[in-house]
């Protein structure tokens, strides 16, 4: 019998590379998880050329909602040039529009792929793959060791991504993570979860590291043995989390003795928060602050208010984006059924462009929205205010992740704003 070979692509949003690119963990482990005697290949566009033709029996697709788009465009392409090429599509985008995706794939797995991902290629090999297959979206991370070899040929950020747990905790009505995952289980509370993830942390090359997902959400007890065994590695690392973490001194300086250089916190109009942001300074611990318009309470006023809170407290970096409710999410059908979108399928538009925003909110209108963040980006990354954000104390201790995080940022800001979802035809 001739050996299978698949081949998993992670689209890039319009065809394009991206100096921010991070390691994907899911393909990661799809590739890990392929029982042994199958041709594997992987190819990632956010740092590479796809190939022009795929040889294989099998191609999936890792999709996104902003790039479900080009992925539609590449398997229909594929597909053209080799007709025996089945097609598979798997993440949050297919699980939350299965019948959309299904146009263009022979099949769509809703939920984890891991789970699922040796029945898939069971029946690949059988010939009686399904058009669906419905994986479990409560909890899932298997614990076997990754194999990583598969990217020593790609240039990403020197970034380790460490993943503690999956899911979105905060009830958030337009995150398309919450719609899909049921419950979240923090991760290091399951299993040999810790002492595998500190195994991979053991493994990686990379100084710095990126734990994803809130890490203030994890049980507590858990999460301090954690940091415990992870403070003789010597690494730095960035993470995820809600503000109230400052609120616990023993777990802010365990973070600190730790590694923990910086956090990622959403600032959602909470700016009477002075005194926790100094805790988390006091500390040593950068912050990369969070900002999201088109609430209804939001106005003009809202942009000015979250200027100006960013630069009096220097924060390491910001982002500022129109809110944008994905598809299958309470909001994305609230703004639906009011008319209030822009584009229904806006990420099939052929005007919508990165970082657009896709509704007129009740005080703003769509193009308000857009300006009015795109204003903001260009101010607070401009030289001058860059120089003024460098002065704080905590970004000059750990200047050179401050300067090269700004610098990525910068570019990007002024790339991604031109992206047409898609890339346009192939």
């Amino acid at each position: 019998m001739q050996q299978m070979k698949i081949t998993l692509i992670r689209p890039s949003i319009a065809g394009v590379q991206m100096a921010d690119a991070l390691r994907p963990l899911g393909l990661i482990k799809l590739f890990s998880l392929t029982p042994k005697g199958i041709d594997v290949e992987f190819y990632d566009e956010y740092v590479e050329i796809l190939p022009s033709v795929i040889d294989s029996d099998v191609v999936c697709f890792a999709v996104e909602t902003f790039s479900a788009k080009r992925a539609y465009l590449l398997s229909r392409k594929y597909k053209r040039y080799n007709l025996d090429l089945k097609s598979i599509m798997f993440g949050l985008h297919p699980s939350a529009c299965p019948d959309e995706a299904g146009v263009y794939a022979d099949c769509v797995i809703i939920g984890d792929a891991e789970p699922v991902w040796v029945k898939v290629v069971d029946d690949l090999q059988s010939n009686t793959l399904k058009a669906r297959y419905i994986s479990s979206s409560s909890y899932m991370l298997p614990s076997a060791r990754v194999d990583k070899s598969v990217l020593s040929s790609k240039e990403y950020l020197g970034i380790s991504v460490i993943q503690l747990r999956r899911g979105c905790s905060f009830d958030y009505s337009f995150c398309s993570m919450h719609s899909l995952y049921t419950s979240c289980a923090p991760e290091l509370e399951t299993g040999d979860i810790m002492s595998s993830t500190i195994n991979e942390i053991k493994d990686t090359n990379e100084k710095l590291l990126f734990i994803t997902g809130d890490i203030a959400l994890q049980n507590k007890a858990k999460l301090k043995e954690f940091l415990e065994k992870l403070k003789p590695l010597k690494k730095k690392w960035i993470c995820r989390a809600s503000l109230s973490i400052a609120e616990d001194d023993e777990m802010l300086k365990l973070m600190s003795k730790s590694g923990c250089i910086a956090m990622i916190i959403r600032f959602d109009g909470n700016y009477g928060c002075s005194g926790l942001i100094k805790k988390i300074y006091s500390r040593g611990i950068m912050i990369y602050a969070n900002f999201m318009f088109g609430y209804p309470a939001d106005t003009l006023d809202s942009f000015i208010d979250a200027y100006e809170f960013a630069m009096k407290h220097k924060f390491l970096a910001a982002s500022f984006d129109p809110l944008v409710a994905m598809p299958g999410t309470d909001m994305y059908d609230k703004l639906k059924s009011e008319g209030r979108l822009i584009h229904d399928e806006w990420w099939l538009s052929e005007t919508y462009r990165f970082w657009d925003a896709i509704h007129c909110s009740e005080n703003l209108t769509a193009s308000q929205l857009t300006e009015s963040c795109g204003m903001l980006r260009r101010s607070f990354y401009s030289s001058k205010n860059m120089a003024k954000r460098m002065t704080n104390p905590v970004n000059v201790l750990h200047l050179p992740v401050f300067l090269q995080l700004n610098d990525i940022l910068a570019f990007e800001m002024q790339e991604k704003r031109l992206f047409e979802l898609g890339g346009g035809i192939l």
